[in-house]
């Protein structure tokens, strides 16, 4: 098979339902394998970021900007990522970020072998792209699936995600213990296992994911177009196309940007408050949780009661969890722990509702780079809305976030009614 051409590949899949789905699930797994990787290699690099810029610049004045930086480079390459993969495939697009994402993270670990704080923020900015084509795999199961598979596809990748996003910061210790073993700093450790995990993921992608989903589903796409009417000739579906896709980034954009700016401020509420960082690990542990795990289960929801009612249902869940967070008292754990559960639990619901109206609403020959574009979106309105909750904290309080949060929820309910128009 790895023998023959990629349009010799093609051609045997296109009028071959069977080979179809073998193709879609063999996909899946691949994916699934790649994704926990990719997890390990984001999660253990975001968990030690800030101290190791702390360390490095011997002051706390800058610990954000690794955040902020590996933000801004997950933007950039999330653009970059969609255009590859629209072009050449997912599997040089995925294969692509995340190898370039491990090599920023072996630029992390020299900048803190030689003390070079410019070579250490250059280096976050390219680990950002691990960080985007983590999130954009999400789409590689969506190329093959049907109307009523995408959801689920969408959300097979994200569980699979939380494996490695679980493990790699539980392995920061480990890496640390590895890090002082071979003459590196400390803090530098977690960066080697984001390396290679990167790195393998990438190699996964690359040498397994042939024949290229997305490559299929362009070639199935023009032989469709060539035996039956072309219904997106229709200026009328073209519309409706666009329509989805603004209703797709709307709902995944605010989600992101309501999660990301109250889950920011918890931890500084909480340590405001006299919790010890084993409480507010406690509850970030479960809305890291509550954010990935319940996917299974969302993207059958999604597939079965429609995009459109989960997407309310994310609304109404970041609002009740915006109005319990403000009214909890700020010495109970248990019920900031229901709070920041039911955060990531809406965040999940507008992600993958989200991600499938996406699919639904764009053409192979596009869609790739569409969902780049959309990332792009994505990562910027986490990046505002951490930036934000620190201004709207400061100049007012944690309680007036969370109710703000949950009310700029409620606009993805209007939004859904117009799409239904």
């Amino acid at each position: 098979m790895f023998n023959m051409s990629e349009d010799d590949l093609a051609q045997s899949y296109i009028e071959n339902q069977e080979k179809q789905k073998k193709l879609y699930k063999r996909t899946l797994i691949i994916v699934i394998i790649s994704q926990m990787f990719g997890g390990a290699g984001l999660a253990a690099g975001i968990t030690v970021g800030a101290l190791l810029a702390e360390q490095m610049i011997g002051t706390n004045a800058f610990a954000g900007i690794p955040a902020a930086l590996f933000t801004l480079g997950s933007a950039g390459a999330a653009l970059i990522v969609g255009r590859l993969s629209n072009r050449f495939g997912r599997r040089i697009g995925l294969a692509t970020g995340f190898i370039v994402g491990g090599i920023g993270a072996v630029g992390v670990v020299i900048a803190a072998i030689i003390n070079s704080v410019f070579i250490l923020f250059a280096s976050l900015l390219v680990y950002g792209a691990g960080t985007a084509t983590n999130l954009q795999a999400r789409y590689a199961g969506t190329d093959l699936a049907t109307n009523k598979q995408r959801g689920t596809a969408v959300s097979i990748a994200m569980v699979s995600t939380t494996f490695g996003a679980v493990a790699g910061p539980n392995l920061v210790g480990v890496m640390g213990d590895f890090a002082n073993w071979v003459g590196v700093p400390e803090l530098a450790g977690p960066f080697i296992l984001s390396a290679a995990a990167f790195i393998v993921a990438g190699l996964v992608l690359f040498v397994f994911l042939r024949p290229d989903p997305f490559i299929i589903a362009l070639k199935i796409n023009a032989n469709k177009q060539k035996n039956e009417h072309d219904e997106n000739a229709d200026p009328t579906n073209q519309l409706q196309n666009k329509s989805g896709v603004a209703i797709g980034v709307t709902v995944m954009v605010l989600t992101q940007l309501v999660m990301v700016a109250i889950m920011t401020m918890t931890p500084v509420h909480m340590g405001n408050h006299g919790h010890n960082l084993q409480a507010i690990g406690l509850v970030i542990g479960f809305h890291i949780g509550a954010m990935f795990l319940p996917s299974l289960f969302t993207g059958i929801l999604v597939d079965k009661i429609g995009r459109s009612a989960m997407a309310v249902a994310s609304g109404v869940t970041l609002l009740l969890s915006g109005v319990i967070a403000a009214i909890a008292p700020a010495d109970s754990v248990f019920i900031l722990i229901v709070a920041l559960s039911l955060l990531g639990l809406g965040w999940n619901f507008g992600l993958i509702s989200g991600t499938a109206l996406i699919v639904d609403s764009t053409e192979p020959s596009t869609r790739a780079k569409t969902q780049g574009t959309v990332d792009v979106f994505i990562a910027l309105a986490g990046s505002s809305g951490g930036a934000l909750s620190g201004m709207v904290v400061a100049g007012s309080s944690f309680e007036t976030l969370s109710i703000a949060g949950g009310v700029l929820s409620l606009i993805l309910i209007p939004v859904v009614i117009l799409r239904g128009r």
